[in-house]
């Protein structure tokens, strides 16, 4: 029995050590063959291949974080939906009931997101 176990499990022991030495490899040819040269451009904040201007570092306004939790919280849904969408005939009326329920709490997240002004970009100043 126990050599069962261990046949089942083989492909992935391999797997796993093979994964492990070629990233080792990978990271051990970068120390060797990777140029060590400090130059000041390299130091300097990437912005699309121009000259940054000002501080490299911003202050990120409140909303864009609320805005990100929002599509976040969104995908999660169609992330949930779509199984339960393809497989609705087999799971019965009990998870249609369970998706309705979930589905409506998000939308009361969208509905206060938009009440309380989230999803507004425009005002800055407000």
């Amino acid at each position: 029995m126990a050599s069962d176990f261990f046949a089942d499990y083989l492909a992935v022991l391999i797997a796993a050590i093979l994964g492990f030495l070629l990233v080792a490899s990978a990271l051990i040819g970068n120390l060797i063959l990777a140029p060590r040269q400090k130059t000041r451009a390299k130091g300097l904040a990437y912005e699309c291949g121009m000259l940054p201007i000002g501080r490299s570092r911003a202050q990120v306004h409140f909303r864009y974080y609320l805005f990100a939790i929002l599509f976040l919280i969104f995908d999660i849904e169609a992330v949930f939906l779509f199984p339960w969408a393809i497989s609705l005939v087999e799971i019965g009326e009990t998870a249609f009931w369970e998706m309705v329920v979930f589905i409506v709490i998000l939308g009361f997240g969208l509905l206060y997101a938009w009440k309380t002004g989230v999803l507004q970009w425009g005002k800055e100043g407000a």
